[in-house]
Order: structure tokens, then C-alpha cells, then sequence
């Protein structure tokens, strides 16, 4: 609408009538480690806890981890290559040693159909049909699944993983500029509302009533003496 009234009318008094509303500003839910180490526990298949696994461990979108190829995975650096994410834009997160095993253990497991004439580093991780990857939708159902299992009840979806990552990584003191990195921020505004859901980092905070409290402790010790 601005663009409309100040460069196609040259309106531009017009311009200054336009307002925006403040949209709220909604905290995301965080799941504990106990409720993310139920969640894999209970995955329905072993490719179901490799993808979680990722989308957690990695902090990894729905559809990055299904458009994982095996020339993305670099096991000499310990890392994982996520090529043309959201926004067009490439990036590297961590590889862990867990995850390594896992993805090892899953590469027995996978089905080969579709690997005739594709290159070993092109082959899909995750094979879906007609020679494509899985869907995003695919994995979304086995995380509500995984959940369901795992008795969990709040009103989670796949990216509640990725959110748990990152406030999981903050409360162990990870640099929040590396967290920013790590999940392909542009802004360190988007990675800094974490710090509000940092729950462990909350908790440790002191409150000032404790300092009241204390020194009421300490001049009562001075006058009883």
C-alpha cells in the first residue's frame, strides 16, 4: 500500500495516514531433554530417529533434513552441508559423533531402488518415491507420532525441535552469534527471542529479594552476637 500511494499516485500524504498494528509477540515452546530423549526413544523406525535426531541434534528444518544428500554429509570436518536453505542460502552445522553412528547404521538399513545411475554423492539420504526424497509432511507425521507415544501433550510440531536446539545451546553458554550461525538467522533479533525460553538461564538468575533476605540474615547474626 505505501509503495501504491508514494510511487505510483505520489501520494505521499496519503503515506502518512498508513499505520501498522503491533503483531503479539508470541514466546515458542521449548521441550525439555528429558521430553526430547522420550520423543527418539519412542520414533516408530529407525530412519524416523535418524531424521529427528537431526532436526534436533542439528537444529535442522522439516525440509532440510529430508533433502539431505550423502555428499552432505563431510564426517572428515564433522559437519553437515545444507545447501539452498530457507532464503537461498547455504550453511554448515555441526556433525556429532552420535548422529555419525546413526546415519551409519541407517545407510545399512536404506533402501537402494532408486540409487541406479545417481551418483554416489547425489543419492538421497532419506529415498521417498518416484526417485524423489521424502516430504516434509512425511516427517512432520512421525514426530506427531514419536510425540504422541512419548505422552507428550502441549501443542508441539516438528520445529518445536529446532526451537529446543537453539535455547538448549544458549542455556549451556553457546555464543548466541554461533547459535545465529548454526540455524541460518539473518537477523540476531530472531535468534535472540531464545533467551526469553532459556528456562535453565532463568532459573539461575538471582532474584534482588534474595539479596533483601540475606542481608536481613546477616544483621540479624551481628545483633544476636
Amino acid at each position: 500500500m505505501k509503495f501504491l500511494f508514494r510511487v505510483t499516485l505520489r501520494r505521499h500524504d496519503l503515506v502518512a495516514e498508513i499505520f501498522h498494528l503491533k503483531e503479539p509477540v508470541k514466546v515458542p515452546l521449548v521441550l525439555s531433554k528429558k521430553e526430547i530423549k522420550r520423543i527418539l526413544l519412542m520414533a516408530p523406525s529407525q530412519k524416523a530417529r535418524v531424521m529427528l535426531s537431526l532436526a534436533y541434534g542439528c537444529g535442522m528444518r522439516a525440509g532440510e533434513v529430508v533433502r539431505l544428500k550423502v555428499g552432505h554429509i563431510d564426517s572428515a570436518q564433522q559437519i553437515i552441508r545444507i545447501v539452498q536453505a530457507k532464503g537461498r542460502k547455504d550453511r554448515n552445522v555441526m556433525l556429532p559423533s552420535d548422529i555419525l553412528g546413526l546415519l551409519r547404521d541407517w545407510w545399512k538399513e536404506r533402501p537402494t531402488g532408486q540409487d541406479t545411475d545417481v551418483p554416489g554423492p547425489e543419492r538421497a539420504l532419506f529415498p521417498g518415491y518416484r526417485g524423489k526424497h521424502l516430504s516434509a509432511r512425511q516427517i512432520s507425521r512421525l514426530f506427531k507420532e514419536a510425540a504422541r507415544e512419548a505422552g507428550i501433550t502441549k501443542p508441539v510440531t516438528l520445529h518445536t525441535l529446532r526451537h529446543s536446539f537453539a535455547t538448549h545451546l544458549l542455556e549451556r553458554g553457546v555464543d548466541i552469534r554461533v547459535i545465529q550461525a548454526l540455524l541460518g538467522h539473518t537477523k540476531l533479533t530472531t535468534t535472540a527471542r531464545y533467551a526469553s525460553v532459556a528456562t535453565g538461564m532463568i532459573a539461575a538468575v538471582d532474584s534482588p529479594l534474595d539479596d533483601l533476605n540475606r542481608t536481613k540474615r546477616k544483621k540479624g547474626k551481628r545483633g544476636s552476637s
